[in-house]
């Protein structure tokens, strides 16, 4: 169990003898480099499910939902990095995001309520993502081999394998050149799926444009919020005091750039594909537009080659996106099992290092081979996790470390966010627990057919 921090105002760094500080969370980072690793935590693969969730809201609600949600969450992301600012003055450079939440706030209880909330998103999306890179390698081999014998649980012990490895580079700012190439691969199969739908849309195998909504009243509702909770959970990122704990100090002022470079791919890629994809398949939009691009029955929508590729890319940024939520489990656990006295890659630390981020990464493939139901669960995880992380406390810690005027406008939009979307998450939570209790008679473990 891990320790509550003292009430105490804490040492300059916040680092002192934690390894898992010194360690995993080096600060050498430049502005960019935090920019690398914000668009590897908010823009990946699940892009492909934004024309899904236009299906659920039409093109008016879609646009307004995916427009709102990005203001808000650049909002809240750069209130976050001020209230870090603010505590760096002030001598209390906060690193971790339970710690920052316990001091700021006052509570202990609070220094676990993160800490659970960030395990169960960073795990979820472990296991997430080595299940959707072991379902790429499935689905690359049955193009190739339509007959073989290969599993969806042989190709998540691959991607295990190779993500073990990966596993092994030591420090957060480590992957800074792994994350940039995740920004190139997203930028990648963003262009080549636009283009797919193009192609798509010209073709006459092309399906009938319909964009109506289901008739039902009610299902139409609880189509709306579970579409709204996806996009919450596309926008979210449960670790930016992590990654602003890689810049170099002083890190004043230095996050607001990497936002607006991560914004600038989330403008190119979440608005192309959302309305490329809706566009063409509208309301036959699969909940991963390549699956629409490439029907069971009948012909691909697109050449082979271009989906292909997109596949491959998908895969790669998917090894970084794993790589880049592990890192606060293996800072916990270096934490706890290293000696910050002895080298980084001393005998006594490397060997632990080692065999514990195996294991983790073990851990995850099995999960993801024994559930390929997962996506309904991460639905779940991300309407319960991600909201109040991303859209409730960086209001609570702005309004309690900057104590704006209560007749103010600043205090009166962060009261409304906090209020609207502690009401969106437990709408959405309802409404994403509804669809996995109906998904869940095609639920079976370790089954090669990944549930939508």
């Amino acid at each position: 169990m891990p320790e509550i921090p003292s009430t105490s105002p804490p040492h300059k760094s916040g680092r002192g003898e934690d390894a898992g500080a010194q360690f995993v969370l080096e600060s050498k980072g430049k502005w960019w480099h935090a920019g690398y690793h914000l668009t590897t935590a908010i823009v990946g693969p699940t892009i492909l499910t934004l024309p899904y969730t236009f299906r659920g809201l039409g093109w008016a609600l879609g646009f307004f939902c995916l427009t709102a949600m990005g203001v808000v969450t650049f909002y809240s992301y750069f209130l976050m990095s001020l209230v870090l600012d603010r505590c760096e003055k002030e001598g209390r450079r906060h690193i971790r995001f339970r710690e920052l939440a316990a001091d700021v706030l006052g509570s202990g209880w609070m220094f676990y309520f993160v800490i659970f909330i960030q395990t169960a998103i960073n795990t979820g999306v472990g296991i997430g993502a080595i299940l959707l890179a072991g379902e790429c390698l499935e689905i690359m081999y049955s193009s190739l081999s339509p007959h073989g014998s290969l599993k969806l649980y042989h190709f998540i012990a691959m991607v295990t394998a190779i993500m073990i490895v990966l596993a092994q580079l030591p420090t957060f700012h480590s992957l800074r050149h792994v994350n940039l190439g995740s920004l190139f691969f997203s930028l990648g199969y963003s262009a080549l799926v636009v283009g797919a739908c193009i192609h798509a849309g010209a073709s006459k195998e092309s399906p009938p444009r319909d964009y109506s909504l289901v008739a039902s009243k009610s299902a139409r509702a609880f189509n709306a919020f579970t579409s709204i909770s996806i996009i919450a959970a596309i926008f979210g990122n449960g670790i930016l005091p992590e990654i602003q704990a890689t810049l170099a100090p002083p890190a004043t002022g230095k996050m607001l750039r990497g936002l607006l470079l991560c914004y600038a791919v989330i403008f190119v890629t979440f608005y192309s594909v959302a309305v490329a994809g809706y566009y063409v398949f509208g309301s036959s939009s699969s909940s991963n537009i390549l699956k629409s691009l490439m029907p069971d029955v009948g012909p691909a929508l697109a050449p082979l080659w271009v989906l292909g590729l997109a596949v491959v890319f998908v895969l790669l940024q998917l090894l970084a996106i794993g790589l880049v939520y592990s890192q606060v489990a293996f800072e916990i656990m270096e934490k706890h099992s290293a000696d910050v006295n002895q080298g980084m890659f001393s005998k006594r630390n490397l060997i632990p290092r080692l065999f514990l981020r195996a294991l983790y990464m073990v851990a995850c493939g099995f999960f993801a081979a024994m559930l390929p139901f997962f996506g309904d669960i991460s639905g779940v995880v991300g309407a319960i996790g991600f909201i109040p992380l991303d859209f409730v406390l960086p209001m609570l810690l702005y309004n309690k470390t900057h104590k704006p005027a209560k007749l103010s406008y600043t205090y009166f939009i962060n009261n409304t966010i906090i209020v609207i979307f502690s009401g969106v998450g437990i709408v959405g939570t309802f409404s994403t627990i509804r669809k996995l209790i109906l998904d869940a008679n095609r639920f079976k473990l370790f089954s090669s057919d990944v549930v939508d």
